[in-house]
C-alpha cells in the first residue's frame, strides 16, 4: 500500500510521488541491501528528507517545508570511515578524505539530505548517499538517487518534514 508521505524508488530507474512518475538515477553499483563505503550502490531502506541544500549562486532557492541552507565554498561531506565526522557534514579545508559540495559539475546544485547511515553513522555502511540532481541521460551516480531539476523543484515543493524516501530492489 502507498503512503501518502513515501517517495517510492525502485531498482528499474523509476521514482513515483503523489500520483507522478519520474526517471532517476540510481547507483551505478545497482542496489543493494547491505551497502559498503566506495561500492556505487543505492541501498534499499526507508529514509526520512531531512534538509535542502542549494547552489544560491547558480539558481533560485527551491520551494520547500524542509530547512534549506545554501551551499558555500566550505561546504563538504566526510566520506573517510576511519574519522569520527564520518557521513557529516564539515568544513573545509578538511584533512581527511572527503567530497566538495561545490562542485564544477550541477548535480549538486540541490541536495536533499536523507537520513542514511546517520545515527549514529556506521563506519564503511555508506557516506553521502543523496538525493540529487542528475547528469545529462541519467548516467548512474556514486550512490545517490537523482532527477532533474524540474522534477525536483516539483517533488519538494510538496514534501514535509516527515516525508520518507523507500528504495527498493
Amino acid at each position: 500500500m502507498t503512503q501518502k508521505n513515501e517517495i517510492y524508488v525502485s531498482a528499474d530507474g523509476t521514482l513515483r510521488w503523489q500520483g507522478k512518475t519520474y526517471p532517476c538515477a540510481l547507483g551505478k553499483g545497482g542496489v543493494v541491501e547491505d551497502k559498503t563505503e566506495g561500492d556505487g550502490a543505492t541501498p534499499t531502506g526507508r529514509y526520512r528528507l531531512k534538509r535542502v541544500l542549494y547552489r544560491a549562486d547558480k539558481m533560485t532557492r527551491p520551494e520547500c517545508a524542509l530547512n534549506v541552507t545554501e551551499i558555500n565554498a566550505t561546504d563538504g561531506w566526510c566520506d573517510d570511515p576511519t574519522h569520527p565526522a564520518y557521513n557529516t557534514q564539515v568544513t573545509l579545508p578538511f584533512a581527511a578524505s572527503h567530497e566538495e559540495l561545490r562542485r564544477t559539475d550541477n548535480i549538486y546544485d540541490i541536495i536533499v539530505v536523507m537520513s542514511h547511515n546517520d545515527n549514529p553513522p556506521v563506519p564503511y555502511k555508506g557516506s553521502a548517499v543523496f538525493f540529487h540532481l542528475a547528469r545529462d541521460g541519467f548516467t548512474p551516480t556514486q550512490g545517490c538517487v537523482a532527477i532533474t531539476e524540474e522534477a525536483m523543484r516539483d517533488i519538494l515543493k510538496t514534501v514535509t518534514d516527515d516525508t520518507y524516501m523507500v528504495i527498493s530492489l
